[in-house]
């Protein structure tokens, strides 16, 4: 027997649970059809809406400025500025812990390389670190977590013309931890401000860390650690911190995993729940029945199929690193309802020879009409009930304009809002 809800949505990243959460509140009967664990363990926990150009300039100063300018095949097309605005103010709301929502403009936040990026919204527990701020920094590192070399970082965010001095430190995390340890693991220990052996004796970690830091201040008015300073309660760490050192504290985005994208997935799905939505993971979507319309999907459970019937669907199983674009020798598509992904025939086009340059492949995707519905090879809607949001949309690179999340959070939350209206 088919398992029934009104609204579907297909995978649970940023874009799907933004579809889900915005179709529930506007009254639908969602459900949720996740595979694996979103990504956003992957990412930094930075929301970008738009950081440069699609030729590449930038830093861009205000995104909602630079939106309606895009080529008409890229996805804010479909959403517009006031549809953007939407979703950021749905984001605001769930994500209430953090920062930027004052302004239109973006943030510039340094990062475990030593760059500066732009970014629309940012972790609080992130913000004394703004690179737009002139006061001294100190970036401390930690020998055993080899993700981050502060002096490293440091010297190209001098090399970058930050204005303020920052220097950078190594030191040992209290407790000796090994090199293999998981970010989790220094979470859980400044979380719990456990007990760790320093100097042949016992002594709370938040202490033992603060005086470990002391002597490398040498006049810094702020001071960023890599991103691992608590996961159930970072504000309190961070506060424990600064009374001890006297002077702000703040963490440094860093790659995967990442504990600030851990936190706003715990935020997300929070939200979802409370939403009423209903959640079916660790099975894949592996088929549909339908032809101008999706009667329903079926999901695989342990090689038995489930069937799912709703009266709209949403696509957001992510791009190509999420594999929901898929690409062989025989060509691209999308795996699921096999949805036209516009693509050259000639393999050695898909690509540049310039490893920096202007790729093919990072524009594979669906494309949409002015809904959200993927259309064919013709340019015509191939299921009246599908919308498609998120990165397995096609018309434009996300890693190169610094777009991901923004287009994720504003096509996931246009799609919801539609699917949920359609079936009013």
């Amino acid at each position: 027997m088919a398992i029934e809800s009104e609204v579907a949505v297909i995978g649970g990243g940023l874009a799907g649970a933004f579809a889900a959460l915005s179709a529930a509140r506007e009254g639908a009967d969602v459900r949720l059809l996740s595979y694996k664990q979103s990504t956003l363990a992957q990412a930094s926990g930075l929301v970008d809406l738009q950081g440069y150009t699609p030729e590449g300039d930038g830093p861009v100063a205000d995104p909602y400025e630079a939106i309606p300018a895009l080529p008409d095949e890229h996805p804010y097309s479909a959403v517009g500025v006031d549809g953007v605005r939407a979703a950021m103010a749905l984001f605001d709301e769930v994500a209430d812990r953090y920062r930027g929502a004052h302004t239109d403009r973006n943030a510039l936040l340094p990062t475990h390389g030593g760059t500066v990026k732009p970014t629309a919204r940012y972790p609080s527990g992130a913000a004394a670190g703004l690179a737009s701020d002139d006061r001294d920094a100190l970036l401390v590192g930690f020998r055993s977590l080899v993700d981050f070399d502060a002096p490293h970082a440091a010297a190209h965010l001098r090399n970058a013309g930050v204005p303020f001095d920052v220097l950078g430190a190594s030191i040992e995390f209290p407790g000796d931890l090994n090199a293999d340890a998981k970010v989790t693991r220094y979470a859980k220990l400044l979380d719990e401000d456990s007990e760790v052996p320093v100097g042949g004796r016992p002594r709370n970690v938040r202490s033992a860390l603060a005086a470990a830091v002391e002597p490398h201040l040498d006049g810094a008015e702020r001071v960023g650690f890599p991103a691992v300073l608590g996961d159930d309660d970072p504000a309190a760490v961070r506060e424990s911190l600064e009374r001890a050192l006297g002077v702000p504290v703040f963490e440094v985005p860093m790659g995967p995993p990442s504990l600030p994208g851990l936190r706003l997935e715990d935020d997300l799905y929070a939200a979802l729940d409370d939403a009423g939505v209903s959640m079916e993971t660790g099975n894949p979507v592996v088929d549909y029945d339908g032809e101008s319309r999706v009667e329903q999907v079926s999901i695989d459970r342990n090689g038995a199929r489930i069937p799912f019937t709703a009266e709209q669907f949403v696509l957001a199983t992510g791009g190509l690193v999420g594999k929901g674009i898929g690409s062989d020798r025989e060509g691209v598509r999308e795996p699921i309802f096999d949805c036209h992904v516009p693509h050259a025939a000639d393999r050695y086009e898909w690509f540049d020879r310039d490893a920096f340059g202007d790729h093919d492949f990072a524009h594979f995707g669906v494309r949409t009409d002015g809904t959200l519905r993927p259309l064919d090879d013709e340019g015509s809607v191939e299921f009246e009930n599908l919308r498609a949001a998120g990165s397995v949309l096609g018309g434009y690179d996300f890693a190169a304009e610094k777009s991901g999340s923004g287009v994720s959070i504003a096509t996931g939350h246009a799609a919801g809002t539609a699917a949920a209206e359609a079936v009013r």
